[in-house]
């Protein structure tokens, strides 16, 4: 610490100059004081971001170091969590321990019965106060709860069915295929309850606008309404009961209230002969309400069509081989290493590999490529994709979730529960926001009996505020977008891991390259091999690919491929095999003592490569990547291997320069080949011979300027720098620990649809705020032209139907970008 100032409250661990991380003992493992400390902060300015983790009590914070100079902003947090810990947190009082020695886990379950965004906040609060839950999400628009935490599934749905929503499991494809079935089924009853309301309420509006005098005509008005509101609203006031019971509400309590006092006070009045009649606004609202729900329900189908039809791939049965006989078997049924027969046009299974026969199989639903790929045996197959005319015989390698296609799904569904930071916002105001119209409409028909208003009026006033305001539109506004969005980049074979990147993806600034595997195509060939050792070349090639056998770069498969082709040999067995990402190995391999890897590695090793030099630089300039190799400490050979850069890579440069985006190229390469590959491409910045770390310090380096880097890798050496960077693109091809690392993933390894993504996230957020400022427009003017009396019931409840579809619709204006 550069600073005199010793803070008695925390430790500083890390500073740069805008940005600070600390660790607070006060804070650690007391999320209810994490959350006190950050709402203290951001009520400044100067201080633009918070990362809590509570679990460690670690801190990181981004201020404006011009506004706030950095010793008044330790002395600020010491003083302030000098205070927090001084006070006493009371946490609700709950009889369930967590028991830390089950493991932590992420479940997703899929919710029945949610009618409204309040629902899902209340769903996701009730999670939360389980003390076994560490983090929750509920999201209205895919009908989907995910929790962290360390509770069984059948405990979280017990949280939820005591709620009054019932929670389905999503776990497998054939589950969700069942789940898509249930969606349907609703669809159907939506329609059919709005049919069947509208049809008995047509003659109670009517009657209710002619007014005719015999009382004949309001007894069938209530004999016609009193199954509409008992029959189709039923449920309406079943939720807001049991929410009543519980003390909350939400846009059933609005109804149940609206509908149930205009019927409520018209039974009265039919009773006495006098007074007014309000059975045509009970028996409208229902309907107009029921349509809504309907409208919403087919336009969300519409807005999760990218899933149903990612899950609708997977086949329903399989054919299994077993003792000579072909056995039709259930999806579900399938075993690891089962032998299946995928007959001409069948769809594949599972995953799996050939093990007989030749064919053609379409991967577009995964790569998007057209054409389809030959397959034979010992070629790997994924489960969705369609054979061609050929035969094929393959033994199942993965089943359930654990499936490419299953892998796919859980990414889209992760992406489409995520909230934006956008969203959190409108959460907080959506809690309130039920009981704030509540408040309203209370406030409505007091003013209005006080003024002197008839009853009639003040009454039928203070029902249209609460029928008219609607936190389904504010619900809807992010996440129906997100879903479009993230099914949109599906389609276009780009998986989105989290939708918070969809919103950071908008504001970046600079993308940084890998060179091997991304903006080459990762098919490397060895055309150069130079020899300066006593070793004759079969010797030398052989151990070389015995070590390198070992390894998974795209470098070292070329070079075991080119030894194969030169001579006839058997692997030789190694030891103590050790690889530095981004640098090389070394390894044994029988008597010799084996490094292979850049000039760099070589160096690092007190290796002299002085002879090898020139060849590397020759090299260089044809574009060419050398790897040096050395046995026993004395440098033995080089090879020369070409990669060229994919078709799409200049294409994809000049996208992103269009859109003011910087490029640069990092990579553990030489200057001269890194210089020629980014010369092809229109790549202006390179820095060659970059470590993993180097990779790390060139995003900080930016990050700490003001700019939002995104990165793009695809081996264990760039897993680092996409965790680090703003956004992470991996490459589909890649490791699994670089996809894992990353935020999105370039399924065919197309980089021309970075700057598609770039634009789409755009469009989505520019939805996304159209949603919003609808959204808050229509309850601002709406919610106040109700409380002066200037709207009835009936066209209230068609208007507030009429808002959640609006939000829905222009999401699905994603569709055509």
């Amino acid at each position: 610490m550069n600073s005199s100032f010793q803070p008695k409250n925390f430790k500083l661990v890390h500073e740069l100059k805008n940005r600070i991380r600390i660790l607070v003992p006060i804070l650690k493992k007391d999320p209810e004081r994490t959350y006190i400390f950050e709402i203290i902060l951001k009520k400044r300015p100067a201080i633009k971001s918070i990362k809590s983790i509570p679990e460690i009590g670690s801190v990181t914070l981004y201020f404006d170091h011009k506004n706030l100079p950095k010793e008044n902003f330790l002395t600020l947090l010491d003083l302030v969590l000098g205070n927090i810990g001084k006070k006493k947190i009371s946490l609700p009082k709950s009889n369930i321990i967590e028991d830390t020695s089950i493991p932590l886990q992420d479940i997703s379950l899929a919710i029945e019965g949610m009618s409204c965004a309040s629902c899902a906040l209340l769903l996701e609060m009730s999670l939360k106060r389980d003390p076994r839950v560490h983090d929750a999400t509920v999201n209205f628009a895919s009908a989907i709860a995910s929790s962290n935490g360390r509770l069984s599934r059948q405990d979280m749905a017990q949280i939820i069915s005591k709620v009054g929503y019932k929670a389905n499991l999503m776990d497998t494809l054939s589950q969700r295929q069942e789940l898509i079935r249930k969606e349907h089924l609703r669809l159907a009853s939506a329609k059919k309850r709005f049919i069947w309301a509208s049809v008995l309420s047509a003659p109670v509006v009517a009657i209710g606008m002619a007014m005719p005098a015999g009382r004949v005509y309001h007894w069938i008005q209530f004999a016609l309404t009193t199954p509409v509101v008992f029959g189709a609203g039923l449920s309406f006031f079943s939720k807001a009961w049991l929410l009543a019971k519980m003390g909350r509400a939400n846009m059933d309590s609005l109804i149940a209230i609206g509908v149930g006092s205009a019927y409520g006070y018209s039974i009265p009045s039919l009773l006495r002969g006098s007074g007014h009649l309000y059975f045509e606004a009970a028996a409208s609202i229902i309907s107009f309400v029921l349509l809504g729900r309907y409208m919403e329900e087919s336009a969300k189908g519409k807005a999760g069509e990218a899933i149903r039809k990612l899950v609708d791939l997977q086949p329903q049965t399989a054919t299994l081989l077993k003792d000579g006989s072909e056995i039709t078997i259930g999806i579900d049924d399938i075993e690891l290493g089962d032998a299946l027969l995928v007959r001409p046009g069948e769809k594949i299974p599972t995953d799996g590999e050939v093990i007989d026969g030749i064919s053609t199989v379409d991967e577009a639903m995964v790569t998007g490529e057209s054409i389809p790929v030959i397959k034979e045996t010992g070629h790997k197959v994924i489960g969705g994709c369609v054979n061609g005319t050929g035969v094929l015989t393959i033994e199942a390698t993965a089943i359930g979730m654990d499936t490419v296609l299953a892998g796919i799904i859980h990414m889209v569904d992760h992406a489409q529960a995520s909230k934006l930071p956008v969203q959190k916002m409108v959460d907080k105001i959506s809690a309130v926001f039920v009981p704030s119209v509540m408040g309203i409409s209370a406030l409505t028909f007091v003013s209005w009996t006080i003024a002197g208003a008839p009853f009639s009026f003040a009454f039928s006033s203070a029902v249209t505020v609460l029928l008219i305001a609607c936190p389904c539109a504010l619900g809807l506004a992010t996440p129906t977008a997100i879903m479009v969005g993230t099914g949109q980049s599906a389609k276009r074979g780009v998986f989105i891991r989290n939708g918070e990147s969809l919103e950071t993806a908008t504001h970046l600034t600079a993308i940084i390259f890998d060179k091997t595997g991304t903006i080459t195509e990762g098919k490397p060939v060895v055309t150069d091999f130079i020899n300066i050792s006593q070793l004759d070349n079969e010797i030398l090639l052989t151990h070389i690919a015995s070590a390198e056998n070992n390894s998974e770069h795209f470098l070292a498969q070329a070079i075991v491929n080119y030894a194969q082709t030169e001579h006839d040999f058997d692997f030789k067995a190694v030891k103590d095999f050790q690889v530095t990402a981004g640098r090389g190995l070394q390894t044994k391999v029988g008597h010799y003592q084996v490094l292979i890897g850049n000039q760099a590695w070589l160096e690092e090793q007190n290796i002299g490569i002085n002879e090898l030099l020139p060849h590397a630089y020759e090299l260089g300039l044809k574009g060419k990547t050398p790897v040096f190799t050395a046995f026993n400490g004395k440098a033995s050979a080089i090879f020369g291997i070409a990669d060229q850069p994919r078709e799409s890579a200049k294409q994809a440069i000049a996208a992103l320069n269009q859109l003011n985006i910087e490029t640069l190229m990092v990579t553990g390469d030489t200057i001269e080949t890194a210089n020629h590959i980014a010369d092809l491409v229109g790549i202006k910045t390179v820095i060659a011979h970059a470590t993993p770390e180097q990779k790390l310090q060139e995003i900080h380096r930016l990050q700490n300027e003001g700019g939002s880097v995104g990165m793009i890798g695809d081996g264990i050496n760039d897993a680092p720098a996409l965790a680090a960077a703003n956004v992470g693109f991996a490459i589909g091809h890649g490791t699994d620990i670089a996809i894992e690392s990353a935020d999105l993933t370039l399924v065919n390894g197309d980089i021309s649809k970075v700057a598609e993504t770039v634009e789409l996230s755009t469009y989505t957020m520019k939805i996304i705020k159209q949603n919003l400022f609808w959204a808050f427009g229509y309850n601002t003017i709406a919610i106040p032209i109700a409380a002066v009396g200037k709207l009835n019931p009936m066209i209230a409840s068609a208007a507030m139907a009429l808002s959640s579809v609006s939000v829905i619709v222009n999401s699905l204006r994603i569709n055509g970008k």
